[in-house]
């Protein structure tokens, strides 16, 4: 699942331990999360949509889904 986590991050210019400390999370938890090496659970991508003031499905992409036909 691709996201937006890493970018959203530098643009609040928070390190990756700043980001953790504010979701109770480690800092290794953020970084596999941005490499694409670990997919948060529901209730942490809710916390990271607050911390940004955005929707989860902004933050997350999911390539499997299709575009919308016209």
């Amino acid at each position: 699942m691709n996201n937006r986590l890493k970018v959203l991050r530098a643009e609040a210019d928070l390190s990756q331990g700043d980001l953790a400390r504010l979701l109770g999370v480690s800092r290794q938890t953020i970084n596999a999360v941005e490499t694409d090496k670990y997919d948060p659970s529901l209730p942490l991508a809710l916390r990271m949509a607050k911390i940004f003031g955005v929707a989860v499905d902004e933050i997350f992409l999911d390539d499997w889904i299709a575009p919308a036909r016209d």
